[in-house]
């Protein structure tokens, strides 16, 4: 992983709790001896180990957000946004961690549930997404259209 200036580490949902439903921008995508096979199946390095590592920045954390992957799910759509599609140059990886937005009945067991919603969007699509300074000629239907997902990945379980 890139060298990170911040001590912020994301591992525990009490942790990434602290930015549930704010959008992020991913910069780095590590597994950490995981991997996605072609049939889709996830092989995990061991049982303790999370399946891979990001660097986030989120409005509400600043940048260099150390972000630890431990469900197999949000680390196949992040498998699959990063190495199976890939990201283009005029593109940007933005997530939501949430365990506000689950399908009713499903918040019980959300602390098993997968809680990232992955897109690949428009490279400024965070900035207008967290700054409403930017480009405030874009507003409603064409500010959506502008920051609007091209591929996104949402847990089954999430409304």
């Amino acid at each position: 992983m890139q060298h990170s200036e911040s001590e912020i580490v994301l591992l525990k949902d009490k942790e990434w709790s602290v930015i549930d439903g704010e959008p992020c921008r991913v910069f780095n995508f590590n597994p950490l001896g995981s991997s996605v096979d072609t049939d889709g199946k996830v092989h995990a390095m061991d049982k303790t180990t999370p399946y891979a590592g990001i660097t986030i920045e989120c409005q509400k954390l600043g940048k260099n957000i150390s972000g630890f992957i431990t469900h197999k799910i949000d680390f196949k759509h992040l498998w699959a946004a990063f190495r199976e599609r890939t990201v283009k140059e005029d593109e940007e990886v933005i997530i939501i961690w949430t365990r506000k937005h689950y399908k009713t009945g499903i918040k019980f067991v959300s602390a098993f549930m997968p809680k990232l919603w992955v897109a690949v969007c428009p490279k400024g699509a965070f900035k207008l997404m967290t700054d409403d300074d930017y480009k405030p000629e874009l507003t409603g239907l064409e500010r959506w259209e502008a920051q609007r997902p091209i591929i996104d990945w949402k847990p089954e379980v999430m409304e």
